[in-house]
């Protein structure tokens, strides 16, 4: 399992370092970092990331960062690679989208699901593996510092950038999944508080949308389970999506585990 470090208004910042591969190595501590947004932070929390981190991979939309711009830090290095390039409610935050999909899904609990899970399986098209595959390429620079990378609640595109990191570097399977699935421990005031705040937004007091808006703004197993599912669908299976995907042939996938682990 990833490591959750304590910041003050970092919820779901996590450290990659420590999880076991199948071969016996593990990731590097400071390496490799997955956050939510950073538009709030404190000043302990700055002077933490500054210390900590050398690049910040921000993969929200403009309209994403123009609502919630990143605070920037001196001496850190920031790229911008979107992993959607249109409007994608409940995935990407903005506020006009939304307000869009809380009017159409709120209180439909398997339609919720549904549509979480087919947003996933949209981080395997084309235009989405082509941006994951500028940010893998961005980790094979050496790095003095840690490299972070976050969209706005680092659950989803952030999510998946984790999952393919750790494919890549040999985490099994449902060490990955399970990994995925402790952000909902790590999001568990935010989601409690989203929900609340919605459901008063939309006039609501029922149960249904409860549940509904959980599926919105937590994780689920079948949403990762479909991006698996979509990846395996196009290229056969995660080495070869890794390969004709992203790019990386054998040698340098060894060069990347080297680079990673010990």
């Amino acid at each position: 399992m990833s490591k959750k470090l304590e910041y003050d208004k970092l919820h779901n910042l996590c450290d990659l370092g420590g999880m076991k591969s199948q071969d016996g190595t593990v990731i590097k501590d400071k390496c490799f970092l997955r956050a939510g947004h950073l538009s709030e932070l404190s000043e302990s929390d700055r002077e933490k990331l500054h210390s900590l981190v050398g690049m910040v991979i921000d993969f929200r939309s403009d309209k994403e960062r123009e609502e919630k711009p990143d605070e920037v830090i001196d001496d850190i290095c920031y790229k911008h690679i979107p992993i959607v390039d249109s409007l994608t409610a409940g995935v990407t935050r903005e506020k006009d989208a939304d307000k869009k999909v809380f009017a159409t899904l709120a209180e439909k609990p398997a339609e919720a699901k549904a549509y979480m899970c087919q947003m996933y399986r949209g981080f395997a098209e084309e235009y989405a593996v082509g941006q994951y595959a500028k940010f893998i390429s961005e980790l094979f620079d050496r790095h003095d510092k840690a490299v972070l990378w976050h969209c706005t609640a680092g659950k989803d595109r952030a999510g998946v950038a984790s999952v393919i990191v750790e494919e890549m570097l040999g985490i099994p399977r449902d060490v990955i999944i399970e990994d995925y699935m402790a952000t909902n421990k790590y999001l568990e005031t935010d989601i409690v508080f989203l929900t609340k705040f919605v459901k008063q937004q939309i006039g609501s007091e029922s149960s249904m949308a409860d549940e509904a808006l959980r599926y919105l703004f937590g994780a689920e197993e079948e949403y990762i389970q479909a991006y698996y599912e979509a990846v395996e669908e196009k290229f056969g299976d995660f080495r070869t999506f890794i390969k004709d995907g992203l790019g990386i042939n054998d040698e340098e996938l060894e060069m990347f585990k080297g680079m990673y682990t010990e």
